[in-house]
């Protein structure tokens, strides 16, 4: 054999090792691109007592509802702000929804934050710093442990009332109230005090907030932007401006009540709370030993695109989202048993939406099969927002 020849030889040797050694990792990256992400953790506050995901599912199961008459205790001028008639400027014709209880409460000191901040400090940073650390507790894994990690937090929100109490506070507040209410601080305050080191967005999407946060944080940790994820989203109205600006819309249930795909829904009823997942790759959860309560398979998003209105919602548009999201999560319509559905309660919005699930589910679903069971959970505690 030629000295050429074996030179040849071994060049091809090394280049198909290289090739094994490549399609194995491609393999290895597609892989991860789509493993299943597991919930290792959950944490809530909503009203009604409700502070526990124990206590959320009891609300459910016994089908309470925690809808109650405005409160008292944040500065609002009730007897003025109610009026029946919905073009009444200033005024709304509902005069209950879905409130947290003492959302002023919050031990500044052991998060490390000095009383003045704090007091500017809308209340939202607040329960979001609380229910983080309830967060982690739930999932077993000490905060301190976290510290520098690439840990992620992804945020949804629907903005940021409390700003507009900036005005009529007190001047050594001056300096404070910009931090303290800017949307941007809700993800990066709970990164600096835990001192996570990942990725942390603040996401304003509307109503689809805090699933569109979910959605980006699971596709961070299938490529490893983060090794953990915090995931959810806050509302908290601490002024009333929700409630008048959509009474001029027509779009409130007078008694606060969702009725969600209900032949006698009347409009949306207005509430609060937090929610938080606390997310990681399956194979992770499973190496770390972590508590593993669901697996997310596949998320999509989208927009509508053009309808008969900024804020009306396309069937067709939905239907092709969630026949995106069940191929891509190698699902069809026989495996799905129970959908958590929108269900704002509004004449509008509840329509179209049973028509894009019909369209996804009804045609492609095997006639002998059980019924799909739709629900929303605004029938128990509000349209959270």
């Amino acid at each position: 054999m030629s000295v050429d020849h074996e030179k040849t030889l071994r060049y091809l040797k090394r280049v198909t090792n290289e090739l094994q050694v490549t399609r194995e990792q491609v393999r290895s990256l597609e892989g991860q691109l789509h493993e299943p992400i597991a919930v290792v953790g959950m944490a809530c506050h909503f009203p009604g007592g409700i502070d526990s995901p124990e206590d959320l599912w009891e609300t459910v199961v016994n089908g309470r509802s925690v809808i109650s008459d405005f409160p008292t205790n944040r500065g609002w001028d009730l007897d003025a702000l109610y009026h029946p008639d919905p073009d009444h400027p200033g005024t709304t014709y509902a005069r209950a929804g879905g409130f947290l209880e003492d959302i002023a409460e919050f031990d500044a000191d052991f998060f490390g934050i000095g009383r003045t901040e704090a007091l500017a400090m809308d209340p939202q940073q607040r329960l979001l710093l609380q229910t983080t650390w309830e967060l982690l507790e739930n999932a077993g894994i000490p905060p301190d442990s976290l510290r520098g990690s690439s840990t992620g937090v992804y945020m949804g929100t629907t903005g940021q009332d409390y700003s507009f109490l900036s005005a009529s506070g007190p001047e050594e507040l001056e300096g404070y109230w910009g931090i303290g209410s800017a949307g941007s601080v809700l993800s990066g305050r709970v990164a600096y005090t835990f001192a996570f080191e990942g990725p942390a967005l603040t996401i304003d999407t509307a109503c689809s907030s805090s699933l569109v946060a979910t959605h980006l944080a699971t596709q961070a940790l299938q490529r490893g932007d983060c090794t953990l994820a915090i995931a959810g989203g806050i509302t908290l109205m601490t002024t009333p401006k929700t409630f008048t600006e959509f009474s001029r819309q027509r779009a409130l249930s007078p008694d606060g009540h969702c009725r969600s795909y209900d032949q006698n829904a009347n409009g949306t009823g207005w509430s609060e709370g937090i929610a938080l997942l606390l997310l990681e790759t399956q194979t992770h959860a499973q190496q770390n030993n972590h508590p593993i309560h669901a697996l997310i398979r596949a998320t999509h998003t989208n927009q509508d695109g053009h309808s008969n209105g900024l804020t009306a919602p396309n069937a067709p548009a939905q239907t092709r989202l969630i026949t995106h999201t069940l191929n891509k999560a190698h699902l069809t319509p026989n495996d799905i048993d129970a959908i958590e559905g929108h269900g704002t309660a509004t004449t509008l919005g509840d329509p179209i939406e049973i028509d894009a699930l019909t369209h996804a589910y009804a045609q492609h679903r095997t006639p002998t099969k059980p019924p799909i069971h739709l629900s929303s959970l605004k029938s128990n505690i509000g349209h959270t927002q």
